[in-house]
């Protein structure tokens, strides 16, 4: 079984389990965003491959069936083993499902943060323009975000979209579960955005009193699923709602029917919220994947240790620098237990920063006044430390210029 110690040393244990992506030759704080595949990766795509050769278009029973082991692996994420999941490529398409399945003429009101995801930002902000009601609240206040938005709920309100772990700062929003009770104490939806906590921390439904809540996510960052694995965990009163953007997937069972003029069916539980003809490839890649984590005991608890020791050190690291505040700074007044998987620190500068970093091999991601550093569990310390060294240096040619 791994152990902190094994990730934390060089070579780091992991390290040699993703040997296409030179992890152990590379500084990739990238991992808040897109981390490395691991080599059985591969495995999935091939198999992909094989089975739509042998089997040209009967392979879909084979596909369907690795399907069900991604949602699985959502399932275990989820600690909600009776889960139904709709899967699709990306977040976007399960949102518009979800926003197209409410009553929006009779309530035509969303709240959420101004510290959303650019898949919420931009189509709500759309949907603002054409006519909806859109409530943004500020997110600056993490710690007050789920009070504040229970307390803007009206009559008129459809559906609460929220992050669990803010993407931009990495600030994990708590009392999710008071923000549930009051929803549906006023007749609306939950929308929880899992993206940033899966994989980063433990994110149980029950523990979380999310059972009447909607929870969206993918594995393209922190489960390192690639992409194309994003599913829709659906609460029980998904049964009796019917999104208006359905695929025909959504009616698969019953295509052998004889088509009669009536309201369009849907099917029961994930698949009512299904998509069209997808690419599966996908799904092979990611139940490879899920298995690999489960094989190595790369278990939420465990990440969780990991991440928190990372990100400490990078904490650590950037504290020892001394940077001018006016230049960078990081929200050192909160712990760094109320963070995800990441660090983020504040920079005017942020785009020039990461261009200087990059020059000097340290990937990292800048958006807005953010440098992003993402560590993940196949780096070892002294990677993170080299990392940190480059952003000296990067420091002190912005205080120079």
């Amino acid at each position: 079984m791994i152990e902190l110690d094994d990730l934390r040393r060089t070579p780091n244990s992991l390290a040699s389990d993703y040997s296409a992506f030179r992890v152990a030759d590379r500084l990739l704080l990238t991992g808040h965003s897109h981390q490395a595949w691991p080599d059985v990766a591969r495995e999935g795509q091939i198999e992909a491959f094989e089975d739509a050769a042998l089997c040209v278009d009967e392979k879909w029973d084979r596909a369907f069936a690795k399907a069900e082991r991604v949602r699985d692996g959502f399932r275990r994420l989820l600690g909600d083993p009776g889960a139904e999941i709709a899967l699709a490529q990306n977040t976007h398409e399960l949102v518009t499902r979800f926003l197209s399945a409410l009553d929006l003429r009779r309530r035509p009101r969303l709240i959420t943060s101004d510290g959303e995801f650019h898949t919420l930002r931009r189509q709500l902000a759309r949907l603002d323009e054409a006519g909806l009601e859109v409530v943004r609240l500020s997110a600056r206040r993490a710690e007050t975000l789920a009070e504040r938005m229970a307390a803007a709920l009206d009559e008129r309100t459809s559906a609460v979209l929220v992050s669990a772990v803010l993407f931009e700062t990495g600030r994990i929003v708590p009392n999710v579960g008071a923000l549930a009770r009051a929803c549906a104490a006023a007749g609306a939806e939950l929308l929880v955005d899992a993206y940033h906590a899966l994989g980063a921390l433990p994110f149980r439904i029950a523990e979380l009193e999310l059972e009447a809540a909607w929870i969206v996510g993918g594995g393209y960052k922190y489960l390192q699923l690639g992409e194309g694995n994003c599913f829709l965990r659906l609460p029980p009163q998904a049964e009796t709602m019917r999104p208006v953007l359905t695929g025909w997937f959504a009616e698969f069972e019953q295509l052998a029917a004889e088509g009669e003029d009536k309201a369009v069916a849907y099917a029961s539980g994930g698949a009512r919220f299904a998509g069209s003809t997808y690419d599966p490839t996908s799904h092979y890649r990611g139940a490879r994947v899920f298995a690999f984590f489960e094989e190595r005991g790369l278990s939420p608890e465990l990440l969780r240790t990991v991440y928190l020791h990372q990100t400490g050190l990078l904490a650590d690291c950037f504290d020892k620098l001394d940077a001018p505040e006016r230049l960078m700074q990081r929200e050192r007044a909160v712990p760094l237990d109320h963070f995800g998987g990441f660090l983020a620190i504040e920079c005017p500068q942020s785009a020039a920063v990461a261009e200087r970093l990059a020059e000097d091999g340290v990937q990292v991601d800048a958006r807005g006044r953010y440098i992003r550093l993402g560590p993940a569990p196949y780096l070892s310390d002294a990677q993170l430390e080299a990392a940190m060294e480059r952003l000296e240096d990067a420091v002190s040619a912005l205080s120079s210029s």
